[in-house]
């Protein structure tokens, strides 16, 4: 597409999708009365994101697998708040509303017929998906593109990179009032300066909502300062070793009494840069995929308006 730069964008899309379900009345359904809230929450944010960010690529990523066997083989408590049902043989059933459930093969549907490329990848995570995605964009000797990554999950902070540019574009706040997340927000907002300096102090200060208990008595800001300190985690660890006289005793002692969880929470935090996704073709659609599939769609789930405003946007490229 002359005339632009190449702007790759990533949906986080479970995330954009539990926001819409939660932000868009349920009273929004199908002819049959099935609830499609989230549905046309998550097609109406993709026009929005479309016409606004005017990206070249799109790729909505998506969690194949929400509790992956190696993150919860490293640490047990991963998400384990979250199982809704346990089944021998895998990590669980997540907890997902009973109205959204069916929503999410409509999602699929929609997408497919759209054109607009959906990418999972078994044993993964959408996180692992843009992680790994974004490392590809990296690893170009030139022409990279502008990557902006769409979630309301602060985990994917750990991805910002100034110099290729990659930013997080974080829903806090709402899809019409994103804020971006560069370098110099990180800095800001969470004392580090960098990507991979958020991931090290998102594993010493823990995350609740994820099941990572973090070191005992290391909050947010405390690991920060020891990230800006030390440089990293391993340069943490390596003063605990050393008794470097720049940590405190107590300190010394939390990080040691933490050395289990320290030696395996960095590869469940950190997002994988080389999960195994094939090639994509995440060219920005300006022709639907399949317009007989798409119009079945809009008239059985009452989707036209949505899928009419994501058409247009389309159109724009």
């Amino acid at each position: 597409m002359p005339g632009r730069p190449d702007k790759l964008l990533l949906l986080d899309t479970a995330s954009l999708y539990f926001r819409a379900y939660f932000g868009v009345p349920e009273s929004m359904t199908a002819p049959d009365g099935t609830p499609v809230n989230a549905v046309r929450g998550l097609l109406d944010m993709i026009a929005r994101l479309v016409s606004d960010l005017r990206p070249t690529r799109l790729v909505c990523c998506w969690d194949d697998d929400w509790r992956p066997a190696f993150r919860v083989d490293a640490i047990p408590s991963y998400k384990a708040h979250r199982v809704a049902v346990e089944v021998p043989g895998t990590t669980g059933v997540e907890e997902v509303p009973d109205t959204l459930a069916p929503q999410v093969p409509m999602i699929v549907d929609v997408l497919a017929a759209l054109g607009i490329a959906r990418v999972g990848v078994p044993g993964y995570e959408a996180d692992d998906v843009i992680g790994t995605l974004v490392a590809r964009e990296v690893a170009k000797p030139a022409d990279r593109a502008i990557v902006e990554v769409v979630t309301g999950d602060r985990d994917l902070f750990q991805l910002v990179d100034d110099e290729v540019p990659v930013r997080v574009l974080y829903t806090a706040r709402g899809i019409r009032d994103l804020e971006t997340i560069d370098q110099a927000r990180l800095h800001e907002k969470y004392g580090v300066a960098t990507g991979p300096g958020y991931a090290d102090m998102a594993v010493l200060r823990g995350d609740p909502s994820d099941g990572l208990p973090g070191v005992p008595g290391i909050g947010e800001k405390t690991a920060a300062a020891l990230v800006h300190r030390y440089g990293s985690l391993v340069g943490i660890l390596a003063a605990r070793d050393a008794a470097d006289a720049g940590l405190t005793s107590t300190q010394r002692r939390r990080l040691t009494e933490s050395a289990d969880y320290l030696a395996v929470a960095p590869a469940v935090v950190r997002v994988a840069p080389d999960a195994p996704v094939g090639e994509v073709d995440d060219r920005l659609p300006d022709v639907v995929g399949d317009a007989e599939a798409l119009v079945a769609l809009a008239e059985r789930w009452g989707l036209a308006s949505s899928i009419k405003r994501v058409v247009d946007a389309l159109a724009l490229g």
